[in-house]
C-alpha cells in the first residue's frame, strides 16, 4: 500500500521536539492558557527545558494504558492498528510533525489512545479536548479521518470517530504558522482569541462499551456558526500568518 506520508523511521536526533510542532503542541496553540503557550514558545526556542511530566499521574496512567487501549480497540472492532509510535513529518512543511499512536488498517484512520478520569467525562468534552491534536495529525499524514479510543478510570471504553474538518484546519494551520514564525523571530506569541463551536456539532457520534450515545446534529445546521468562527479566527491572525 502506498501511504501518504514517509514510513522511513526518523531518528531521535532528527526528531528533536524543538524543531517541529507536534499534535500535543497543537492543543496548546489552539487552547486558552497563554502561560502554557509562552512556555511552549520558550521550549521551542531552547530557552526552557520541556516540562517534566514524570510526576503527573494522569499522564503516566495514559502512558501505562496505551498498549491495553490499543489491544482493547482491536478486540472490540476487529481492526488492527499499525505504525504504532511512528514519527512522521508533513510532506511539504518540515516543521509540522507527529508521533502516531497508530493507523487503523482498512479505514486508514489516525488512531489516538487516551485515558480520562470518569467523574467529569463526556464524549463532547473528550472530542473538544483532543480536536486540535487529531486534526493536526490528520493534516500531517494527509488522512481524512481519525479515531479517538478512550479508557476511563471508571472502566468504560469509548470510541469516537472524528473526520477531518476543513474549516477548523484552516484556522489551526494558520495559528501554527503564526506560532512558528514567533519561534523563529523571537516575538512573543498570543492566543488566537476565537472560541470554536463545540465538537459535538460536527463529529461522527460515538460507539462505546455501553452502546451508542446518540447522534450529533446534522452538519448543515452548524455550518454557519463554524464558518463565522473560522473567519473571525483568521481575521485575528495577521495576514502574514496565512502564508507558508
Amino acid at each position: 500500500m502506498t501511504r501518504p506520508f514517509s514510513t522511513a523511521p526518523i531518528s531521535l536526533k532528527c526528531f528533536d521536539r524543538r524543531s517541529f510542532i507536534g499534535g500535543s503542541d497543537a492543543r496548546i496553540i489552539m487552547g486558552t492558557d497563554e502561560a502554557a503557550l509562552v512556555r511552549l514558545w520558550r521550549e521551542k526556542r531552547g530557552e526552557a527545558e520541556p516540562e517534566d511530566l514524570s510526576g503527573n499521574l494522569i499522564v503516566q496512567l495514559g502512558a501505562a494504558t496505551e498498549d491495553l487501549n490499543r489491544s482493547w480497540y482491536e478486540r472490540n472492532t476487529g481492526r488492527q492498528v499499525r505504525d504504532v509510535q511512528r514519527r512522521v513529518k508533513h510532506s511539504a512543511i518540515p516543521w509540522m510533525a507527529a508521533t502516531l499512536d497508530g493507523i487503523v488498517e482498512g479505514t486508514e484512520a489516525v488512531f489516538e489512545a487516551k485515558f480520562m478520569l470518569p467523574w467529569s467525562f463526556s464524549e463532547a468534552a473528550a472530542a473538544e479536548k483532543y480536536l486540535a491534536q487529531l486534526q493536526h495529525n490528520m493534516w500531517v499524514t494527509h488522512l481524512r479521518t481519525s479515531v479517538l479510543s478512550i479508557i476511563t478510570g471508571g472502566g468504560k471504553w469509548v470510541e469516537l470517530t472524528i473526520p477531518m474538518d476543513p474549516l477548523y484546519l484552516s484556522v489551526l494551520v494558520s495559528a501554527e504558522k503564526k506560532f512558528w514564525r514567533c519561534v523563529q523571530s523571537g516575538e512573543t506569541p498570543h492566543l488566537i482569541n476565537a472560541e470554536p463551536p463545540r465538537p459535538n456539532s460536527f463529529i461522527d457520534w460515538p460507539r462505546c462499551s455501553g452502546g451508542y450515545a446518540g447522534r450529533a446534529p446534522s452538519k448543515p445546521a452548524c455550518l454557519g456558526s463554524r464558518a463565522r468562527w473560522a473567519m473571525k479566527a483568521r481575521r485575528d491572525c495577521p495576514a502574514s500568518c496565512h502564508t507558508r
